[in-house]
């Protein structure tokens, strides 16, 4: 089968478009004729093997695994002895690394939204997964409250954004001048223009303030939570340090300062991937897709995704 392999850390280029044996199947997963896949930020942190934290798990000098990519949707073409959820022909979504290539095995899918293509169910687990346990678990966001969402026009921000309207909020997004009609669109009741104007200096105040870009000092971002608020960190910007030195920041914050922060790692399962099927079949959820490459130019679609210019999410059609 092809697939796209990972053996350096580096650029995009050093991606390789290669032929592998298909993966074998284990008695707990299913084998998925994938039929499209999407790129999440941590594909090209992982790429680059940056932060450097990440190589302490992928490997030191070079990556452990070959197989790279993990959001995928397809059709599964067979069944392990101990899988009795799905079944051969089932039109399914979820996540497992080697996703990039035509065949992947694993244990975390679940049957597709009904009303949704391949290319935009691939779009969902990863970013969905995250804005969701931002919005449901961390934030606990409730009908009526304000809530400020910055870096809303990538993935996990559009959303973000779609989440806390399903749950009731009156959703304020944050972008660049070229996405407020997009976040418009998929139903912020209000837009700022970072470009044009400071959001921590309008004078308003916000319940919940789900801190998606990461570009923003938290003590900037605080001078706008409303009392009894609270912060929530669901991304980082790029770079070695950067992501390591705001998460961690926001941890100390929170235990030492006691500071109302909230930092976590989202976590992909059936249960997750399920209630945003649930999301995504009753029309509160959409995936917003900017635009999609063939496996063979995945290579670019990690460079695109990298420039951080990207609304919404970038798809591998295979």
């Amino acid at each position: 089968m092809k697939a796209i392999i990972h053996e350096r850390y580096g650029s995009s280029d050093l991606l390789r478009l290669m032929d592998v044996d298909p993966p074998e199947v284990e008695d707990d997963q299913v084998l998925v004729r994938v039929r499209a896949a999407s790129v999440n930020s941590g594909d090209w942190r992982q790429m680059r093997g940056s932060p450097f934290l990440i190589r302490l798990g992928e490997g030191l000098r070079k990556p452990k695994t070959r197989a790279f990519g993990a959001d995928a949707s397809g059709v599964v073409e067979a069944v392990g002895a101990d899988v009795t959820h799905l079944k051969v022909g089932d039109e399914v979504f979820g996540v497992r690394t080697g996703a990039f290539g035509e065949y992947v095995a694993g244990r975390t899918f679940v049957p597709k939204p009904t009303n949704l293509t391949f290319e935009q169910a691939a779009a969902v687990p990863i970013a969905g997964c995250t804005a969701l346990q931002a919005v449901r678990d961390h934030a606990v966001v409730q009908a009526g409250q304000r809530i400020l969402v910055t870096g809303a026009g990538g993935g996990v921000g559009t959303f973000t954004v779609q989440i806390a309207k399903a749950f009731g909020a009156h959703v304020t997004a944050v972008s660049r001048t070229e996405n407020l009609e997009m976040l418009r669109s998929i139903g912020a009741d209000e837009v700022i223009d970072y470009t044009a104007e400071d959001f921590t200096r309008s004078g308003q105040r916000y319940d919940r303030i789900l801190d998606v870009s990461g570009n923003r000092a938290i003590r900037d971002i605080r001078r706008v939570l409303a009392p009894g608020g609270v912060v929530v960190i669901v991304g980082g910007p790029k770079g070695q340090i950067a992501p390591v030195a705001r998460l961690g920041g926001g941890a100390i914050r929170r235990r030492l300062f006691r500071q109302p922060l909230v930092v976590f790692i989202a976590h992909v399962d059936r249960d997750e991937l399920l209630a945003l099927k649930e999301l995504v079949e009753s029309g509160k959820v959409t995936p917003f897709i900017d635009r999609s490459y063939p496996l063979a130019e995945a290579p670019a679609a990690l460079a695109y995704l990298e420039t951080t210019r990207a609304q919404g999410k970038v798809v591998i059609t295979i």
